[in-house]
Order: structure tokens, then sequence, then C-alpha cells
């Protein structure tokens, strides 16, 4: 049986919680499910809030590695634009990418 629920351990690598308890705990509790926030506003006046956090549930219900990442961003408070990754890395990267697409700031790691 494959595992859904996953936690990050002391280096932010995501590893598999079988307990639920456990899982609950800390992902009520810890802070390092949000990997980066952004908020701007457009010369227009449009406010732009571009967030990507980790999910602790796999999202990837098809198979394959799971999909544990996503960015959202919106425009004046309604969903804009959606991406999920498996990996730090991938959702780092897609955060920037979604960031520079809507003519944010870029504030590297």
């Amino acid at each position: 049986m494959a595992e859904h629920k996953y936690v990050l351990d002391e280096h932010g690598e995501a590893r598999p919680e079988p307990d639920v308890l456990v899982w609950a705990r800390w992902f009520e509790s810890d802070e390092r499910r949000i990997l980066r926030q952004q908020r701007w506003v457009r010369d227009n006046g449009d406010e732009v809030f571009v967030s990507t956090v980790f999910l602790g549930l796999d999202h990837g219900w098809l198979g394959g590695p799971p999909v544990l990442w996503e960015s959202m961003a919106f425009l004046n408070g309604e969903s804009l634009e959606e991406d999920r990754y498996t990996s730090r890395e991938a959702a780092t990267s897609g955060h920037r990418r979604m960031v520079r697409m809507l003519g944010g700031p870029d504030l590297g790691d």
C-alpha cells in the first residue's frame, strides 16, 4: 500500500508518515510547510499573491512520484494559476517562474 501522508524532516526533505496522529500534529504546527510567499501590487492597483507550500498529502493520484508541493497565484483574491510538483527544488523553481510570469519581483534564494 502506498503512503499518502508526508512530513518534512530536519533537512526539509519529505518522508512518509504512517501515523495519522503524528502527521496531524506535525502539519498543525510546523511552519516549514510554507516554502515561499510573495505579494505585490501592480501599477494598475491589482494585488498579486503567489504562495508555494508543502501539501503533506500525495496529490499524484495516478501513480508515479508523490506530488507534495503546490504553487498558487491569486489576482485580487481570485485564484489565477496553480502548479504542483514532486520535489522541493521543482517547487522553488516553479514559484520563481510563476512570479516572473505575473511580473513580480525576483527575490532569489
